[in-house]
């Protein structure tokens, strides 16, 4: 990770729903080494290859995709949320030009085979079929592709900590869904890296895969 990590600016972050805290990102708490670092595991898993088209699963506000417009060709994003139109202005007051669509990760209207690369950031564990959403990914993965994924690991003294620091209960934000996305990727794609946040400590905070079809 030489380069450093590049983020929509602050002043372009769209609201887009309740659980999009992009604004972490830049507090001058634990919150915004923790939230980045999110983004530097996937940034490092991208590695130094560069792709044809991507795809952001979860883009929120946008904020990593001046990051992933630099990987690749063509990009776009993907998000349950109605803001696409906001977002797509504030990326292109940054020189990012992103194809945003509003459906779900259960059903993507994309065609078989169609991205080189795909991304999910702490989104996954908010989709409620991720069996049928794992299936879709492989749909629209070209052969050899990649999918790179980035989720919170289950533990309770996180849940406790995420608690404490800003006052939402892991449950109501994610039911039992973290426990079913990896046997769920693992069914369609072979991990071929993965990284823990921290490294070599327990609890962890994040967990991160590439994976490849």
């Amino acid at each position: 990770m030489s380069r450093e990590l590049t983020l929509l600016p602050p002043d372009c972050l769209v609201k887009t729903g309740p659980v999009d805290y992009a604004e972490w990102n830049y507090s001058k708490s634990i919150l915004s080494r923790i939230q980045r670092r999110r983004f530097q595991m996937a940034k490092s898993l991208l590695g130094e290859q560069r792709y044809g088209k991507l795809l952001e699963i979860g883009y929120g506000s946008g904020i990593f995709m001046p990051e992933l417009a630099a990987r690749c060709d063509r990009l776009y994003g993907l998000d349950i949320h109605e803001h696409s139109g906001e977002v797509t202005h504030a990326l292109s007051t940054q020189g990012i030009i992103a194809e945003l669509t509003t459906a779900s990760a259960e059903e993507m209207p994309y065609e078989d085979q169609f991205f080189d690369c795909i991304v999910a950031v702490s989104a996954l564990d908010f989709v409620p079929d991720i069996a049928r959403a794992a299936r879709e990914a492989h749909r629209i993965l070209a052969p050899g592709g990649h999918f790179i994924v980035v989720m919170p690991a289950v533990s309770a003294i996180v849940d406790l900590g995420l608690y404490l620091l800003t006052g939402n209960s892991a449950k109501e934000d994610f039911g039992d869904r973290r426990e079913k996305v990896a046997p769920a990727l693992r069914q369609y794609f072979k991990i071929e890296k993965s990284l823990n946040f921290p490294p070599m400590l327990r609890p962890r905070l994040y967990q991160a895969w590439r994976m490849i079809k």
